[in-house]
């Protein structure tokens, strides 16, 4: 007789493999015991970035153009926001998001500086009940809607789809040594800073995360985070 899973159990089956995997130890990069060549890890980690980031390009095409209509019909403004980031090895790019602000968000940030609703958290600058986040970009930014043109970023080579969240260049001058050992590795769309709490951590702590990331990079490590970015953003745990 063939065996049937029913839904609930197929679930049940998932979760529990998805737990072995994040149970089972994640070696540093010099510590695994069956290492890959540097070189061929990257060609792995490129060519997964390329082909999900273009499916997924493939299936969101229509999704995004709702969301572009959405942004237009709730603010004035472009669909399309670039911010200068700092890449792999120091490079500056231009990274894709969803606008969420009000188009004049930048010369707006001069009069929030004043008020005093700026503030420094360790070298990442916050701004607490931002007024500049629009109605529909708040719900973008909860689901994290709002970060997905960045696989235009993955396409191009300047981001991948795990690693440590791209800076500003001020952010990274701040960290010193902590901020040169994060630009070994390219900036990523999810990371383990993400999975592990986001907003609800601490500088600190962040930093921890990414520095632990670049020390266990690899590829079943990227595989554990990419599976716990799902529950992540489904609960929409610790999102800005």
């Amino acid at each position: 007789m063939a065996f049937s899973a029913t839904p609930l159990l197929q679930g049940e089956l998932i979760v529990a493999f998805i737990d072995d995997l994040i149970s089972r130890p994640a070696y540093p990069v010099a510590a695994r015991p069956f290492p890959m060549a540097p070189r061929l890890e990257r060609w792995v980690k490129r060519t997964i970035d390329v082909l999900l980031a273009s499916t997924a390009l493939m299936l969101l095409a229509i999704p995004f153009l709702v969301v572009a209509v959405l942004i237009k019909a709730d603010s004035h403004g472009p669909v399309f926001f670039r911010h200068s980031r700092i890449g792999a090895k120091g490079r500056t790019f231009r990274m894709w998001k969803f606008r969420t602000m009000v188009s004049d968000a930048e010369a707006r940030l001069r009069d929030l500086a004043a008020s005093g609703n700026v503030y420094s958290a360790g070298p990442f600058v916050k701004i607490s009940d931002d007024p500049r986040i629009t109605r529909l970009g708040a719900f973008l930014r909860k689901t994290s809607v709002d970060e997905l043109p960045q696989l235009l970023n993955v396409l191009t080579g300047e981001m991948s789809l795990v690693g440590p969240r791209p800076l500003i260049a001020a952010e990274v001058e701040a960290l010193g040594s902590a901020g040169e050992e994060r630009l070994k590795v390219l900036p990523g769309i999810t990371g383990l800073w993400q999975v592990s709490g986001r907003s609800t951590t601490t500088a600190d702590e962040r930093l921890e995360l990414d520095l632990e990331y670049v020390r266990r990079r690899g590829f079943a490590f990227d595989l554990r985070i990419l599976l716990l970015t799902i529950p992540a953003v489904f609960w929409r745990r610790g999102a800005m």
